[in-house]
C-alpha cells in the first residue's frame, strides 16, 4: 500500500471502526468522530488516490475556479464538471422562478423512487443548459452565493474593505518566508448566510522550512468518502502551485479534520475501497510558466495515474 492510500485508509477505519452513531442536517444519518489528522509528503508523488478512480479534472478545475475569485458554476459545467450541481439547484428549485414537479429532499427522494428520479434527471439537465446557454439565467442561478473563490480573492470585511488573501499570502511567502501568519480564511462569519454552503474547508496555513513549503488545511465537516479525496489533491496542487510561484520546494501537506463522518449510504462503498490494493502514486506536470492566476486546465498534466475503478456514491445535500 502506498503511504497516500494508506493514510487515507487508516482514516476511513478509524471512523467506521470507532466513530458514534450521529444524525446529520441532510437526514442521512452518519458515523462520525471529532478531529483527526492526516500527513502526505509530496516528496513521494501526488496524492490522488488510486484504490478508486479521482478525476483530475474535476480537481483541477475547481481549484482554478476558486482561485479566480468565481462562484458561479457556469465554469465548472464548461469542463463537464458537476461536483457544485446540486447546490445551485436546490436554490432554483426553491424558487419562485421554478415551475417544475416538486423537487423536494430531491438528493434522498432520487435514490428510492425510481419514477421521481426520472424527473430528478430530466429538470436538472435542464436545469445545466440553462445556465451554459442563457446568460441571465446563469448570471441569475448559476451563483452559489460569497463561498471559496468570493473569500480567496474579494473577502469582504464589516467596513466594507476588500482583501485579496490568497494574492496576498502569495507575496508575504516571498517577502517574509518565516512569518506564522501566512492564513487563507474561507470562514468569513458575516457571510455565512448568504453561502450556498457554509465552507467546509474553512482554513489554510503556509509555512516554510528548509526552502520547503508545507501548506496544513483545517476542515470543519469532512465527508471522508466522496469529499476528503478531492480536498487531499486539491489542496496538494495548491500548494504545488504555491511553491512553484515563490520559487520553493514541496513540503508536506497536512490536513486535519474537526468533524470525520461517513454518511451511512456510503458504508457499502467504504468497504469496497478498503477491500482494494494500491498503486504506485502519479506526478504532476504543469506544461506552462504562466503564473498560477493565469494557468487553465489545459496546462497540467498527471503522469502515470493508474488506479482502480470509481465507487459512486450519493452526495448528500
Amino acid at each position: 500500500m502506498n503511504n497516500f492510500d494508506k493514510v487515507y485508509h487508516e482514516l476511513l477505519e478509524r471512523v467506521r471502526d470507532t466513530g458514534s452513531k450521529k444524525s446529520d442536517r441532510t437526514g442521512t444519518g452518519t458515523t462520525s468522530l471529532f478531529g483527526h489528522q492526516m500527513r502526505f509528503d509530496l516528496s513521494e508523488g501526488f496524492p490522488l488516490l488510486t484504490t478508486k478512480k479521482v478525476f483530475f479534472k474535476l480537481v483541477a478545475t475547481e481549484l482554478i475556479w476558486f482561485m479566480r475569485g468565481d462562484t458561479n458554476i457556469k465554469y465548472l459545467l464548461e469542463y463537464n464538471n458537476n461536483i457544485w450541481n446540486e447546490w445551485a439547484f436546490k436554490r432554483y428549485v426553491e424558487s419562485d422562478e421554478y415551475h417544475g414537479p416538486d423537487m423536494t429532499d430531491f438528493g434522498r427522494r432520487a435514490l428510492i423512487d425510481e419514477s421521481f428520479n426520472e424527473d430528478y434527471k430530466r429538470e436538472m439537465d435542464q436545469f445545466k443548459q440553462n445556465i451554459l446557454n442563457d446568460e441571465v439565467f446563469a448570471e441569475k442561478f448559476g451563483t452559489l452565493g460569497n463561498v471559496y473563490g468570493k473569500q480567496w480573492r474579494h473577502w469582504e470585511g464589516p467596513d466594507g474593505k476588500i482583501v485579496d488573501q490568497l494574492k496576498n499570502v502569495v507575496e508575504a511567502i516571498k517577502t517574509n518566508p518565516y512569518s506564522r501568519r501566512h492564513i487563507v480564511s474561507a470562514w468569513n462569519p458575516s457571510e455565512i448566510e448568504t453561502m450556498a454552503l457554509p465552507p467546509c474547508h474553512s482554513l489554510f496555513q503556509f509555512y516554510v522550512s528548509d526552502n520547503k513549503l508545507s501548506l496544513q488545511l483545517y476542515q470543519r465537516s469532512a465527508d471522508i468518502f466522496l469529499g476528503v479525496p478531492f480536498n487531499i489533491a486539491s489542496y496538494s496542487l495548491l500548494l504545488i502551485l504555491v511553491a512553484r510561484e515563490c520559487g520553493l520546494e514541496v513540503g508536506d501537506y497536512v490536513h486535519t479534520i474537526g468533524d470525520a463522518h461517513i454518511y451511512n449510504n456510503h458504508a457499502d462503498a467504504v468497504e469496497t475501497q478498503l477491500s482494494r490494493t494500491s498503486f504506485k502514486p502519479p506526478t504532476i506536470k504543469i506544461n506552462s510558466d504562466k503564473s498560477m492566476f493565469d494557468l487553465e486546465y489545459e496546462d497540467f498534466e498527471v503522469v502515470d495515474y493508474e488506479s482502480h475503478g470509481y465507487i459512486s456514491a450519493p452526495i448528500a445535500v
